[in-house]
């Protein structure tokens, strides 16, 4: 029918377009964010792109869901400046006949949501943390570029040395800065050498001196050593199967109902709810007056955006803090949001014909 695959396709070119426009835009402020953890040392300056990547897939549902959203109150809202919808609504189709194409256009869309809430969303996210963890629990020596100053993980120490060759866990000329307890030390050595000892990690200096002033004194004492132990890192060697419940499976959430776990999966299975409320919302907030050349109703729109999208995250922290439980916070939230999108549809239809038989009905002056 020409009325399905004329709108299909409007809202087809809408939605590619604003996607377009959003995943720059996401693109862009990632890769703000990922320099300047890169720039901090929280992240190898080498993972940038693919932490991006990473970050870009595990939102890439909100995007999608963000973009069909704006494409049907674009797409409807051009066609009520335009009196299209006059002419629809004059050949007998109300708004609820909308419903069908937009949905037949969105499915593949909601499709992908599925997929990447379910499968991709901790998939991302666990290959993040497992980067982050990885340049985390490397040596501080190995994080030391030769010749420069470099902060420690904890940012409690400064290094300056020279490596021993290519092996990352022995170094020459080592230079420590260290400030704790109103304590400042420097200590000078030879060479240093990194050795674990359960799960710490210490550094061994050979042949080397500490200076040490006591900021509330100003005391100062000089300790020459052989042999000189520093504690770098503790627990280095954590379990790295312990992975917060956004980077944990869809499957191993369900098999341990934990409230944490349950409030991870509300937002999993909210935004995949979401998606389809959204797509009907967006029919009902399209309306706009065209004798008005205003976008208020895509303003309000966005407005009904956020804070659906709030009231997700809301209910995912009352899920995991066990103040509510799984099913009652999804039926509660999106049975509300589903019943809010067909009444406000409803209410177009019915609002529309209402006033057009109480004009018929006015007695004639």
């Amino acid at each position: 029918m020409l009325f399905d695959s004329s709108t299909r396709s409007e809202l087809a070119k809408s939605f590619g377009v604003t996607l377009v426009v959003i995943l720059t835009i996401m693109l862009t402020q990632t890769l703000i964010k990922t320099l300047g953890q890169a720039a901090g040392g929280n992240v190898a300056p080498q993972d940038v792109v693919l932490l991006m990547g990473y970050a870009t897939i595990a939102h890439l549902a909100t995007m999608l869901i963000l973009s069909l959203f704006i494409a049907v109150v674009v797409t409807l809202g051009r066609s009520y400046r335009e009196s299209e919808m006059t002419i629809w609504f004059a050949s007998g189709i109300p708004l609820s006949r909308f419903v069908r194409p937009v949905l037949r256009m969105a499915w593949p869309v909601l499709l992908a949501v599925v997929v990447l809430e379910l499968v991709v969303w901790p998939w991302g996210n666990q290959n993040s943390a497992e980067l982050r963890d990885r340049y985390q629990k490397r040596s501080d020596l190995s994080r030391v570029a030769p010749g420069q100053f470099q902060s420690s993980r904890d940012g409690s120490r400064v290094f300056f040395i020279e490596r021993d060759g290519d092996d990352a866990a022995t170094g020459r000329n080592v230079f420590i800065l260290s400030s704790e307890n109103e304590r400042e030390s420097v200590t000078t050595a030879s060479r240093g050498r990194l050795e674990m000892e359960g799960d710490d990690r210490f550094l061994v200096l050979d042949k080397g001196q500490r200076n040490e002033t006591r900021a509330s004194t100003g005391e100062k004492s000089l300790a020459r050593f052989e042999q000189y132990k520093v504690l770098t890192d503790t627990q280095v060697l954590a379990n790295a199967s312990q992975l917060p419940p956004k980077a944990t499976a869809t499957l191993d959430l369900l098999r341990t109902p934990t409230p944490k776990n349950h409030g991870e999966l509300a937002w999993r299975f909210g935004m995949i709810l979401g998606g389809v409320n959204m797509a009907l919302l967006g029919v009902g907030l399209a309306a706009s007056n065209p004798r008005r050349a205003n976008n208020w109703n895509l303003l309000f729109a966005l407005l009904a955006f956020i804070v659906y999208f709030n009231l997700i995250n809301l209910s995912q922290a009352w899920v995991s803090n066990g103040r509510t439980s799984l099913p009652r916070a999804l039926i509660t939230l999106h049975g509300s949001a589903l019943f809010l999108a067909l009444a406000v549809i409803w209410l177009r239809d019915n609002g529309n014909r209402f006033c057009l038989r109480r004009r018929t009905a006015l007695p004639a002056a």
